[in-house]
């Protein structure tokens, strides 16, 4: 098996600690031919969609490409920013306040991003950081609950592209942190923030990415892992289970998808006199076109058709001060045991976690 062509090993060289953190992707440009090309990586991918190659192939290239392109072409663009697509630039600063952050907590190690389909390609960011020095990357998905579709095929481009590799770094891969309690309060404080400016609604929706049901029927959590980070944040909010729902957005094809579907449930709630919703999205991490343009745009539209009165997307956390700190939090806990810190934050660090050990033993021993 022919390797990828790496940079000398050089003995005596200190190794480097990265983390990467990783999005699905964007298209380059809000153009039919930059969508097309984009669409095609990303519906290419055997995770992504489950149906026999020769099949898939002919009805990807052949009918969905040459149709769907310019109309998502359309769709990115009435989202478009000057600094560009929404997900790459909110992703971009995720990566950047990361790396100030555990900068500032006293952590060597270098963050950035990478998209698993589009630019910057996962496995040239990979080459880079392995090109630095790093023998040692963490792989933080965008994805607070994990899918095949999503986190899966992550791991899998990782896998690939170093199976062509001689020396391979030491490899951590974060699964989900759906219930973590950073990322949960960070959507609280979201949340919380929103409905100080603007009021409480009716009812909360929370819709989070559509998969095939077929995906939970052979096992995938996601749809449990969904529903668990609702669950924590409705507590968390002290929500009742009548002023809160969750739905399921996104659907394509014919086949049955995770229900209930976001856009009928909005439009029946419509129906039965809810005058407002207010809608988020926990799921994504970072607006992208499924937030800006779906909900925002695409289901206000409907809910307001069907006789609501009042709709508000509340954003995703992109980088709100509360989820920086809770990635952090994430990483560290992944990075336990790799020598990342500089010699005052180590000492402090251990320190602290000395204080916390004998406040948890005096605790223990007061209640024997």
């Amino acid at each position: 098996m022919p390797f990828r062509k790496e940079p000398p090993y050089t003995h005596g060289t200190p190794a480097g600690t990265a983390i990467v953190l990783v999005n699905l992707g964007t298209p380059d440009a809000p153009t039919t031919r930059a969508v097309r090309r984009y669409l095609k990586q990303f519906l290419s991918d055997p995770r992504v969609v489950e149906i026999p190659r020769a099949v898939w192939w002919f009805i990807l290239n052949l009918i969905i490409l040459p149709f769907r392109s310019s109309k998502s072409a359309e769709k990115y663009a009435s989202i478009w920013t000057d600094e560009g697509s929404p997900l790459k630039v909110n992703t971009e600063r995720q990566a950047t306040l990361l790396r100030a952050r555990m900068q500032e907590r006293g952590h060597r190690v270098q963050v950035t991003y990478a998209m698993r389909y589009g630019q910057p390609a996962l496995p040239d960011v990979l080459d880079s950081l392995k090109a630095q020095g790093c023998d040692r990357i963490l792989i933080l998905p965008a994805y607070p609950q994990y899918s095949g579709t999503t986190t899966a095929s992550i791991f899998d481009a990782v896998f690939s592209h170093f199976s062509k590799v001689r020396n391979v770094p030491e490899l951590r891969l974060i699964k989900h942190y759906h219930d973590h309690d950073a990322y949960i309060q960070a959507l609280k404080a979201s949340v919380l923030a929103h409905w100080a400016a603007n009021g409480q609604p009716d009812k909360l929706v929370m819709s989070f990415h559509g998969v095939p049901k077929r995906t939970l029927l052979l096992g995938d959590p996601y749809h449990c892992e969904c529903h668990k980070t609702a669950r924590l944040l409705a507590t968390a909010l002290g929500l009742k289970e009548t002023e809160y729902v969750v739905t399921f957005q996104s659907r394509f094809g014919k086949a049955e998808w995770l229900q209930p579907y976001t856009a009928p449930t909005l439009q029946e709630l419509a129906r039965q006199g809810v005058q407002r919703v207010d809608v988020m999205c926990p799921g994504f991490t970072s607006d992208c076109l499924e937030t800006l343009e779906e909900i925002a745009m695409e289901a206000k539209a409907e809910f307001l058709h069907a006789g609501g009165k009042e709709f508000n997307f509340i954003p995703c956390l992109n980088g709100d001060a509360a989820w920086v700190q809770g990635m952090m939090e994430i990483a560290e806990l992944h990075m336990v045991g790799w020598p990342t810190m500089a010699g005052a934050a180590l000492r402090e660090e251990e320190k602290k976690q000395a204080e916390i050990s004998a406040e948890q033993a005096r605790r223990l021993g007061a209640t024997q």
